[in-house]
């Protein structure tokens, strides 16, 4: 299933049932897990490991060197989760020796022309919208969505079930459970719509709701806020969750 005009490395490791299509490139150290599908025209220049059933669109470069002056040519990576879609001209550089990886999780769905700089890692399940551009070593945990056309500053923490409306400049943390949009970017409260999606209870949602009132819409500074949560609400991991995510916030969170 490896089109005669793909050129594949005599290092690449090649699972069964891989599909590569017409001028595809897999270079130097790459490893492709079983039932993948490589696009036309997609470069896995060096260092990449593929999962089982992950999917590159045409003309997608995964692997490239990262976009750091620092980077000297060390050993790093890209490593892709099973299941994971990347669509049409997607960039994944690799990592620096900070990490030594970028990371993408599972079953992500990754729209096209995004980029992922040096040294970001991406949970499972996160979906990101068409020409979203992530710098360095940004974090994005479990089930967040991004729209399309937002930039992500470097050192950037977008928590889980966080939802980031389109056009966005996101320069600061993004709490769990929330919901963001605009430029300058603004929180409008928790994204009720993926929580009720996701499954969350009724109870969930209302002691996420008293949390975030606290924390955000209350007279209290954030540190107050976070303490009061902790003494008036009942414990539970997705409060606790909300709460560590803006006590362990290096950029700040949005107020």
């Amino acid at each position: 299933m490896i089109h005669r005009t793909a050129l594949v490395d005599p290092s690449a490791q090649v699972g069964l049932d891989v599909a590569v299509e017409p001028y595809a490139i897999i270079g130097p150290n790459v490893v492709v897990g079983d039932g993948c599908a490589i696009g036309a025209h997609a470069v896995l220049e060096r260092n990449v490991r593929l999962g089982p059933g992950v999917r590159v669109g045409i003309g997608t470069v995964l692997g490239g060197p990262p976009q750091d002056l620092k980077y000297q040519g060390e050993d790093t990576w890209v490593e892709i989760g099973a299941g994971t879609v990347i669509r049409e001209y997607c960039t994944i550089n690799r990592g620096t020796t900070a990490t030594g990886r970028t990371v993408l999780g599972e079953r992500c769905f990754i729209m096209s022309y995004v980029h992922f700089a040096h040294d970001c890692v991406v949970g499972n399940e996160v979906i990101v919208a068409n020409a979203t551009q992530f710098a360095g070593h940004v974090r994005v945990d479990d089930r967040a969505i991004i729209s399309g056309l937002t930039p992500v500053h470097q050192f950037v923490h977008i928590g889980t079930f966080a939802f980031i409306g389109g056009g966005s400049r996101v320069n600061q943390d993004i709490p769990p459970y929330t919901k963001a949009v605009g430029n300058p970017l603004h929180l409008y409260g928790l994204n009720s719509v993926g929580l009720q999606r996701a499954g969350f209870s009724a109870e969930t949602k209302l002691a996420l709701k008293k949390a975030y009132r606290l924390v955000f819409n209350s007279d209290l500074t954030l540190t107050q806020g976070v303490a009061r949560a902790r003494q008036e609400l009942p414990s539970s991991p997705e409060v606790e969750t909300f709460l560590r995510f803006i006590e362990e916030s290096q950029r700040g969170v949005l107020a």
